[in-house]
């Protein structure tokens, strides 16, 4: 009753955090907006200057879904995997499907020299960029799914993700060393991710794809949480264990290959945001660590959302570095102090 009662708050807490996380994000850039200003713009009405309107419905407010979207997808997709394969360290790309994007987006960055003038320009648009990464990914969660339906070990299946991951890393690797200093740059510039430069409707597909594999995971609490004891026991609850694991393994692969074909290649987030509602909830309950996860996910996606911009300066950090830089020391300080209070 305590714990439940416990977990109440801090549930009550994150989602007060998150609402006050999304107006400071809103808020704070190159150009600092009043919360004032921001509230009357999203509620229909109109803000004292026609340039804080401008910032706020054209590129502040689609930033702050697509942080919040980012950070919810990517951390659930992390959950999934370290629990499917129960090893900590399992992320959202384990399975090949940001080396496959990255495949995909380099044949058409670093390749696109070789191909007529007219056809390089439409594949270096941003609608060409994500097409690319799209089917990147989908190449690979095509193949890993065939591989899962051959294999009945799950940790064979981890493998093959990450041989399918250094696979197309080579790939990469050849391409980027016959490229021109232009064509790299751009593609860095990509790998180092982005939440600025989605218009609208790429945001409702982004929302649709995140909605799907949000769903999917929500009906997957059950068996995750048979899971825990393993694969045998889980199989003597009556779990249909391959239908789950193609599930999940699709699930990750919605959220992910989205992710990445509109946002880039996020780091940490998924690997790590897991293991802080862990320790924060002290539970294993998938009931309880998916809603918390969500909320922490999104919250920790703002904040360093908020740290990237710099506010007041006009030069903005990648996204990328941003959330490793803040985030590992973060994990390894909770890990240290759980560790401490244990002993």
């Amino acid at each position: 009753m305590a714990n439940q009662k416990r977990n109440t708050i801090l549930f009550f807490l994150l989602t007060l955090g998150l609402v006050f996380l999304f107006f400071i994000n809103i808020s704070f850039g190159s150009i600092t907006i009043p919360f004032k200003e921001i509230y009357t713009s999203l509620t229909g009405g109109q803000a004292s200057k026609s340039t804080w309107e401008y910032i706020i419905i054209n590129y502040r407010l689609p930033k702050a879904i697509t942080a919040i979207l980012v950070g919810m997808g990517l951390s659930i997709s992390g959950l999934l995997m370290q629990t499917l394969f129960r090893n900590p360290l399992a992320g959202p790309y384990v399975l090949g499907l940001s080396s496959g994007a990255s495949l995909g987006v380099a044949f058409v960055i670093l390749g696109a020299s070789l191909l007529p003038p007219f056809l390089s320009t439409i594949l270096l648009s941003s609608y060409g960029v994500v097409l690319a990464s799209t089917i990147g990914s989908s190449v690979v969660l095509l193949a890993v799914l065939m591989v899962s339906q051959k294999l009945r070990d799950t940790m064979a299946i981890l493998i093959v993700g990450l041989m399918f991951g250094s696979f197309t890393s080579a790939i990469v690797g050849v391409l980027t060393y016959f490229s021109s200093a232009e064509q790299l740059q751009k593609f860095t510039f990509w790998s180092m991710g982005n939440l600025g430069n989605l218009s609208w409707s790429s945001i409702v597909v982004l929302t649709v794809c995140v909605g799907i594999g949000l769903l999917l995971s929500l009906f997957s609490i059950k068996p995750l949480n048979a899971l825990l004891l393993g694969e045998n026991y889980a199989r003597s609850l009556g779990l249909n264990f391959k239908k789950t694991r193609l599930i999940i393994i699709f699930a990750t692969s919605i959220l992910a290959g989205s992710i990445t074909a509109y946002a880039g290649p996020i780091a940490f987030i998924g690997l790590a945001v897991p293991h802080i509602a862990k320790l924060v909830f002290q539970t294993s309950n998938h009931s309880v660590l998916y809603w918390s996860t969500l909320l922490l996910g999104a919250s920790i996606m703002l904040i360093c959302d908020v740290i990237s911009e710099l506010p007041g300066l006009e030069i903005t950090l990648p996204i990328n570095a941003v959330t490793s830089i803040i985030g590992a020391p973060v994990v390894i300080w909770l890990l240290v102090s759980k560790r401490k209070m244990i002993a």
